[in-house]
């Protein structure tokens, strides 16, 4: 999967958010996988409206929400990490269809544009 979405950024001009967006990704694919109990799950990455779209579907219904844990936790900063890493590039992310999607919009750099 990383290979893939490494090569639709190349595609796009954007490898210069690979790092973050290969975390990102990683986030959100082992929260489908960990959380949502199914067995298919997508990945989407589109350029729109001059934001990158990076979209996972699990199509089980729950919310992924943020977790705020202490410093000693094992666990349960990912959605936090998103988050931080969309709101560095001025973007936001979120959930849609009672939790089946996650998604997140991220501004390219200003040379990518």
């Amino acid at each position: 999967m990383r290979r893939i979405a490494a090569a639709r950024l190349r595609h796009c001009g954007l490898e210069t958010m690979q790092g973050d967006v290969m975390v990102i990704i990683s986030e959100l694919l082992t929260n489908a996988l960990l959380h949502s109990g199914t067995t298919e799950i997508s990945l989407s990455i589109t350029v729109r409206d001059g934001f990158l779209n990076v979209t996972v579907t699990d199509d089980m219904p729950g919310s992924a929400t943020r977790k705020y844990v202490n410093e000693k936790a094992e666990s349960g900063r990912g959605l936090a990490l998103v988050e931080a890493l969309v709101q560095e590039s001025g973007g936001d992310w979120g959930t849609r269809d009672a939790g089946a999607e996650t998604w997140c919009r991220l501004a390219p750099p200003e040379e990518a544009r």
